[in-house]
């Protein structure tokens, strides 16, 4: 909290230059497009601020803001002494980035000598915290999606937030394309239904549908003719110089799979770590994150007390350690994972490394970014690959951020569980009047559409449980009184406010030490295939498992050094659309003999062997090998999509082939590729191809083949939980998965048989096809393909790009008694010894 000054201190800080004098007390000069936003702001206008990570998104509104006050307020003789209650509500999508943010704003306040307080509201603020704030509100808060939320279903939330001015959205294009977004576009039509005048912005880094994405921020509560004309799209500068290299192998494998490479240049990364300062190393997943500590301890043991590991299942106060050390640049390396990413101030960062590709483009700017995180300053980023064909992503990704071709965040439409939990809040909120909440729900970008049918559906269904529910009491939510709709019982209340928010995982086991210290969490599913006495890396520790209690793991420091590291589900990127053709723009290149970059030039032997045994395709070509080995017949089809384009083309191939004989298709995906494995021949001629490649019927098959049901049954495990169906427990009391999984599948089934129109069903159904299958992208791909040349080519043994498919299937199917890196290592020696005496 800022306390209020005196008026002879306040008069001696300010002066007369406000936030321009404040801007050059340090030596700052404000860029361009902080200043258009100032104007923008003065003039009443809302908008999105568009700039590059690092260039001073946050000041660019937040001095406007001040400013404003300022003009109200000329003499600071006349200041009031109490604080004005709140004016600004700013919402961020993550609480680490919060801490950062209040104490980014309150500098410029406390400077000045503003009577404001700044102040934060997360799930982590403390309870007296929150009756503080209860009592009365800071001049700013920071605030989540989650906790907004929490505060509008409050009777007296009217009184409390509709003086506001303004409300900005940090990180935005984080929330877009998100549930949290849509609980963030809610949030903001309530506060317009209060103050139409209300200005919004939104802080993004680049994106590629920033037009869209002011208009999802904006909504439609005014007519779209005149938002437009009071909107404003602000690009900062472009300009910001970005040095993208890459550690290129000296010895380069020429049948790569994923994952083997990465460690073997553990020297150069060593060597790049000690000519920095302090160094983010950021990995894609939080298993690669603890093996790369480790493995940088062991190089470096010395190290022990300058080095740290920050994901997102290690405990809040040790990350907040961690992210202490780094702004006081006591840390020589952090290994982080996406944790990290967003705009947390390091300012004493030198330089960002990421092992193994970013697969996207907006991605890799933004992690580059967090090095010199200052305006002027040089973002570098050290790309480290861990297998052959990540330097043609790399290769790739400088192309495409040069070019700026970003890609976009595709907005979420129609979530009917948010709506069901958006209406139960309301009604706690002093209750709602049907028609009045039906009109503002839909000033939302993403209820623009809902119609009256769908509402009175969700009406239904959280008053009486809907068309198979409305025999168990417990499903009855809501209830009319008189003209308005309010929550039935303060307990629907008490398990509502507890289960507020779109974030739903795995429900996860607290590991802890046997004093009580807490370490942070794992998956339930692994430490459920643990002994007493397995040894475990978590959080940078070796750990001993001594027992599982109450979903709490307790632990020991293990003795030996080493142990299994645990493996949690997501983190798995796909290449983004755009990113997969930047990648197919550099293999079309190579097929021209084009190798202009030093990745492409490196990786120029293993395309040598591509071409001689097969093909390099070029833009116009689909690539299909045919293979014979001792597992089996095979097929190799390379369309470039991405891992979940392909995911669906593969499964929807097996489908289309077992129609016409049966057989049984094992199918193996990765970002460029697809296999199909089967004990019976597998050989088609282009028409045949033709039709397995067709569009027509799509979508009957994608439900039909990709086993649907079971697909949208996990799904729908999620969504019920966003609309209350299952409770996941108390505070310090989870429900374990299983407990969730048999509560959701139990209405799942019931949905099903009696009550198959359900929304709820049809919106697992539709998250599976658009979002884990991306199926409008699959059918822009097979529309493509349709009007390419086909390369049908038997090859007597792999070739690179078929053999990461062929190690990433040995490595799950574990087929044999011999390990599976042994016989991935024989499988080289015999294609390598091939090579040499065909190639050279």
């Amino acid at each position: 909290m800022i306390a209020p000054r005196s008026d002879k201190s306040r008069k001696a800080a300010l002066g007369t230059g406000g936030i321009d004098a404040w801007f050059a007390g340090r030596s700052w000069q404000p860029a361009d497009y902080q200043r258009r936003t100032w104007a923008a702001y003065l003039n009443g206008r809302s908008g999105v601020v568009q700039a590059p990570t690092g260039t001073g998104k946050s000041y660019s509104i937040w001095m406007a803001v001040l400013q404003e006050w300022l003009n109200e307020h000329p003499d600071p003789a006349a200041w009031p002494n109490n604080p004005e209650a709140l004016r600004v509500l700013w919402i961020t999508p993550m609480r680490a980035l919060a801490n950062d943010l209040v104490v980014s704003l309150r500098t410029p306040v406390a400077d000045m000598k503003l009577p404001w307080t700044v102040d934060l509201r997360t799930g982590d603020t403390s309870a007296a915290d929150r009756r503080r704030q209860r009592d009365r509100l800071p001049t700013a808060l920071v605030t989540t999606p989650e906790s907004l939320s929490l505060m509008l279903s409050y009777p007296d939330a009217e009184s409390r937030l509709r003086g506001m001015r303004c409300v900005v959205v940090d990180e935005w294009h984080e929330l877009l394309g998100t549930k949290r977004g849509v609980q963030t576009e809610l949030g903001l039509a309530r506060l317009r239904t209060w103050n139409p005048n209300l200005r919004t912005w939104g802080l993004s880094a680049t994106l590629g549908n920033v037009r869209q994405s002011a208009d999802v921020l904006l909504g439609d509560f005014h007519p779209r003719e005149v938002r437009r004309e009071a909107e404003e799209i602000i690009s900062g500068s472009s300009d910001k110089e970005i040095e993208i290299r890459t550690i290129l192998p000296r010895d380069i494998a020429r049948f790569p799979w994923a994952g083997h490479l990465g460690l073997r240049l553990l020297p150069q990364v060593v060597e790049a770590i000690e000519k920095a300062g302090t160094t983010l190393l950021f990995t894609n997943t939080r298993s690669q994150a603890e093996i790369w500590f480790r493995a940088l301890l062991a190089a470096k043991p010395k190290w022990a007390a300058e080095l740290a590991v920050h994901h997102g299942s290690i405990d809040r106060d040790l990350r907040s350690y961690v992210e202490r050390r780094l702004r006081e640049g006591t840390i020589r390396c952090v290994v982080c994972t996406s944790s990290l990413d967003l705009g947390v101030d390091f300012s004493p960062v030198d330089q960002v490394i990421q092992v193994g590709s970013p697969k996207g483009i907006a991605r890799l700017l933004q992690r580059a970014g967090r090095s010199g995180h200052r305006p002027g300053a040089v973002s570098r980023v050290l790309c480290v690959p861990t297998h052959a064909f990540e330097l043609v992503e790399y290769a790739a990704a400088r192309a495409a951020a040069l070019a700026l071709d970003i890609e976009d965040r595709t907005p979420v439409e129609l979530p009917m569980d948010l709506l069901v939990q958006h209406m139960i809040t309301m009604s706690l909120a002093g209750g709602f009047v049907e028609r009045e909440l039906f009109d503002e729900v839909r000033t939302a970008y993403a209820f623009r559409n809902l119609t009256g049918a769908q509402w009175q559906w969700a009406l239904d269904f959280v008053v009486r449980g809907g068309h198979s529910l409305r025999a168990y009491p417990q499903y009855s939510r809501v209830m009319p009184r008189g003209d308005r709709f309010e929550p039935l019982s303060n307990q629907v209340a008490r398990w509502h406010r507890l289960s507020i928010g779109t974030i739903t995982s795995d429900a996860a086991v607290l590991v802890k030490f046997l004093s009580g210290k807490s370490l942070g969490t794992i998956e339930e599913s692994f430490i459920a295939r643990l002994r007493p006495g397995d040894c475990f890396a978590f959080a940078g520790k070796t750990l001993e498992f001594v027992r599982v209690r109450d979903l709490t793991a307790y632990v020991r420091k293990a003795k030996k050094a080493s142990g299994i590291v645990p493996r949690w589900d997501g983190g798995r990127f796909p290449l983004s659309s755009q990113m997969a053709a930047a990648v197919r723009r550099k293999f079309v290149a190579a097929q021209a003999g084009e190798f202009d970059d030093p990745e492409m030039e490196a990786v120029r032997p293993v395309l040598e062997v591509q071409r001689a045994w097969s093909y390099l395709p070029a833009a116009n070509e689909l690539l299909i090998e045919e293979s014979k080995m001792r597992e089996g017949h095979q097929l190799f089809i390379y369309p470039f999509a991405g891992r979940s384009v392909n995911e669906g083309l593969g499964m929807l191939l097996a489908y289309r082939i077992a129609r016409q004989s049966p057989a049984s298709i094992t199918v193996t995906m990765n970002d460029y590729g697809i296999e199909l494995l089967s004990s019976v021949p597998l050989s088609f001629d282009e028409p045949q191809w033709r039709r397995l490649l067709s569009t027509e019927a799509l979508l009957d098959d994608l439900l039909a083949c990709l086993n649907t049901s079971e697909l949208a049954r996990r799904q729908f495990r999620d969504i019920a939980r966003v609309a209350g169906l299952v409770f996941s427990g108390y505070p310090g009391a989870p429900r374990s998965v299983r407990q969730l999984q048999a509560s959701s599948g139990l209405l799942y089934d019931v949905f099903v048989e009696y009550d198959p129109e359900n929304l709820l069903l049809a919106q697992a159904r539709r998250e599976v096809l658009v979002q884990q299958l991306e199926s409008s992208r699959l059918h822009a791909v097979l529309e493509r393909i349709a009007g390419m040349a086909l390369l049908i080519t038997v090859t007597p043994r792999l070739t690179p790009l078929a053999f990461p498919l062929w190690a990433a299937r040995i490595q799950t199917s574990h087929l044999s008694t011999e390990r599976w890196t042994t016989r991935i290592e024989r499988m080289v020696q015999q294609l390598e010894k091939a090579a040499m005496a065909e190639v050279g």
